[in-house]
């Protein structure tokens, strides 16, 4: 305990960024005990009210009371970008290992599709997916919308950390004891770079956070969910900003400023973690 202590002293991006995560939690959690997220529904209240005593973020155009909206939201949006994430770096962990370490045609052919992939505007892709599923597409719609292109950097990231670790001494004598290629992955490779997938993760939920909003904005997102990306998407589409109501895009905008701010944080103490040339000394 107290050598972790000690460590967080000296990792103070890991401390700020998780500092904030639990931030977020802790109001999405009090917010349910306090609010009625049923106020997030449209018509639930009296609709464009400045903050107040009764309305802390003030109300919208359609009637929504903006800190239930907020409560409601800010989940859904989170839900979005781990699912995405999630999906994405199992993906590209699994193709990064197959084409490091076996290499040959399974290697060529994996690096030209990411490389390829990562060539191609991403948000242009999401918007041609998300605009042929008919019907509008749901939470957990968006979700895999998202991590349909969620797989390519990570493919590509991973796949150059497994190739410096397949080299390695251990990883010799393993081949050598017998070991076969997929133990050799589980239990001598993976091992080795948690703390870099740990990272990656948290970048690709980081990004998938980022494009959802951006598909949201757009209007290509769920319609009736409150998430942060639909609350921007109709304060656009009723011109609240010309209109001077700004505590209808006060309230999302910083919410997800503290997202990604925390997000990035905790990516750039993993990483330190990660990476032995960045820690710093006692």
């Amino acid at each position: 305990m107290t050598g972790l202590l000690r460590y967080l002293r000296r990792n103070l991006s890991l401390v700020v960024g998780s500092s904030l995560l639990l931030f977020l939690v802790a109001f999405i959690v009090i917010g349910h005990f306090i609010v009625d997220v049923e106020d997030a529904r449209a018509l639930s209240v009296r609709p464009l009210q400045p903050p107040s005593w009764r309305y802390p973020f003030g109300t919208d155009r359609q009637g929504r009371d903006l800190l239930a909206v907020m409560v409601a939201g800010t989940p859904l949006t989170l839900q979005i970008g781990f699912i995405a994430g999630i999906l994405g770096v199992a993906i590209g962990t699994v193709l990064a290992f197959v084409a490091a370490y076996y290499r040959g045609w399974a290697d060529t052919i994996i690096r030209g599709i990411a490389d390829i992939g990562l060539t191609v505007p991403g948000l242009l892709v999401l918007i041609i997916i998300a605009v042929g599923i008919r019907g509008g597409l749901s939470v957990n719609q968006m979700a895999l919308v998202v991590a349909s292109l969620a797989w390519l950097n990570p493919t590509r990231t991973i796949r150059a950390q497994v190739l410096s670790l397949r080299e390695r001494g251990y990883v010799e004598i393993a081949r050598m004891s017998g070991m076969s290629g997929p133990a050799i992955i589980v239990l001598e490779l993976m091992p080795n770079l948690l703390p870099y997938l740990a990272a990656t993760l948290v970048n690709a939920v980081s990004s998938a956070i980022l494009a959802s909003i951006g598909l949201e904005v757009l209007g290509l997102g769920p319609i009736d969910a409150p998430t942060l990306g639909m609350t921007l998407y109709w304060v656009n589409f009723n011109a609240a900003m010309i209109n001077g109501w700004w505590w209808w895009w006060l309230a999302p905008t910083v919410i997800i400023v503290l997202v990604f701010l925390g997000l990035f944080f905790v990516t750039v103490g993993l990483d330190e973690y990660a990476n032995p040339r960045l820690r710093r000394s006692a």
